[in-house]
């Protein structure tokens, strides 16, 4: 009879969460492999046009799928915002928020409905922090009741459950401006299923972005290191080659252009023969080992045009669309951060992009770079469809996967004479040969 009452509880449980008209996103953060404090994570609808801003403690935001954001609880009454972190490691911080004193109860219950831990407490006018400890269950949950009005949130425990007992702890009182203004944001963002957001998370003066099109509850790490090779994956083989890889902040990519296929003449298409086709610059072979292979469009999308395809990339990894080339530049600008108009417009952007992406060597006239952050794009040329290959030291071009409209893409220039990036756009039928990085999926 137990294990019948258990399966019941676990089915409800099961079609509670699939008819959920809710998707919760927690996030956290890493630097390589160390665990570091958000200060805000700020969320931007990219279909819809609008944003939201956490301010921590909160790292949670909860969207309904019809697009009308979770109601939020009074801001002159209650407020118990999600713990930090969570997920939990060892132990978390919770707030509770009111704004008369009075007396509040606390309890917190595992999945299946058993009360762990039940406290009260008068609390005075304010906000005040709580340290939870958890034991070796994988969720718990924390009710908070005030007057008349009860909150709750889910914490998600991954510690490695050293502690054979919760606790929960009264560690003082916190500031409650920030959550106020968090609170009042919310209440303006609105998501729709499908809607591609953009997330960006700040600490001390650094920023990590993020682009998802969530489905489910997701919780999302961003990862702050940067010019080092991705953690876990430093080198990549490929087709014989060896590629090594680079951590720019929350994006992996290939440290090298793409040098993948079979080389033919720069006179002749490449063609959908299920055989990779590559140019080298001025047909020499030892131009390939040196800036990589160019590709027309359609064979680097191996003739799709699904943006972020993995086209003629390595498995796991993937051409990188416009967005993630925005939020790219974003990270790696000094002046203009991820997210910033900026990014939105045509031609030459923000203010020294180009300056830190490009390579210290091997560009025209002084135009080399400072590879900040180790990408080291090289000044490979192109194959142009009516004037062959050209421009090489001079200019570098990369593709994106996403179309402006159909039959027409974006990509990113490089060259020597400026220290920005340039947004363009060409026909993607044209014949041009362009160089390829390929970003983890």
């Amino acid at each position: 009879m137990k294990k019948l009452t258990l399966l019941l509880m676990m089915l409800c449980l099961a079609l509670l969460n699939t008819n959920s008209q809710t998707i919760e996103l927690t996030f956290s953060a890493l630097n390589n492999a160390d665990w570091i404090q958000l200060d805000s994570i700020k969320v931007m609808n990219r279909t819809q046009g609008t944003e939201t801003v956490l301010h921590w403690p909160d790292t949670s935001l909860i969207l309904y799928h019809v697009g009308i954001q979770e109601a939020v609880p009074e801001l002159s009454t209650f407020q118990l915002y999600q713990n930090y972190p969570n997920p939990v490691t060892e132990q978390t911080n919770i707030k509770i928020c009111v704004l008369e004193s009075d007396k509040i109860s606390v309890q917190i219950t595992d999945v299946l409905g058993r009360r762990i831990i039940s406290i009260e407490r008068n609390l005075n006018n304010g906000c005040h922090e709580f340290l939870f400890k958890p034991g070796n269950a994988e969720i718990y949950f924390l009710t908070a009741n005030w007057k008349s009005n009860s909150h709750s949130i889910k914490i998600i425990n991954t510690s490695s459950g050293n502690n054979e007992q919760c606790s929960l702890e009264y560690t003082g009182t916190g500031d409650i401006n920030n959550q106020l203004k968090s609170t009042s944001e919310i209440q303006d963002f609105s998501y729709t299923l499908g809607d591609r957001l953009l997330y960006i998370g700040y600490a001390d003066e650094l920023q990590s972005g993020m682009l998802d099109v969530p489905e489910f509850n997701q919780d999302y790490t961003l990862q702050f290191a940067t010019n080092i090779p991705c953690p876990g994956t430093p080198t990549v083989e490929y087709e014989g080659q060896i590629y090594n890889t680079i951590q720019i902040f929350n994006q992996c990519w290939l440290k090298e252009n793409l040098n993948v296929g079979t080389q033919v003449n720069g006179d002749q298409n490449q063609s959908n023969n299920n055989i990779i086709e590559k140019y080298c610059y001025d047909n020499l072979t030892s131009n390939c080992l040196t800036y990589g292979g160019l590709y027309q469009w359609n064979e680097m999308m191996q003739y799709t045009t699904q943006q972020g395809a993995q086209g003629i990339c390595p498995s796991g990894w993937h051409i990188p669309t416009d967005e993630e080339w925005k939020v790219l530049e974003g990270a790696v600008d000094s002046q203009y951060e991820i997210g910033d108009p900026t990014w939105e417009e045509f031609g030459y952007r923000g203010l020294d992009g180009g300056t830190n992406l490009k390579s210290i060597v091997g560009w025209n006239d002084g135009g080399n770079g400072i590879d900040k952050f180790g990408f080291s794009v090289l000044p490979s040329g192109i194959l142009h469809d009516d004037s062959g290959f050209v421009l090489i030291g001079e200019y570098g071009l990369y593709w994106s996967s996403e179309e402006d409209e159909p039959g027409i893409v974006w990509y990113r220039f490089f060259d020597y004479e400026n220290p920005e990036v340039l947004r363009g756009e060409t026909l993607s039928a044209q014949g041009y040969g362009y160089g390829v990085r390929c970003v983890k999926d």
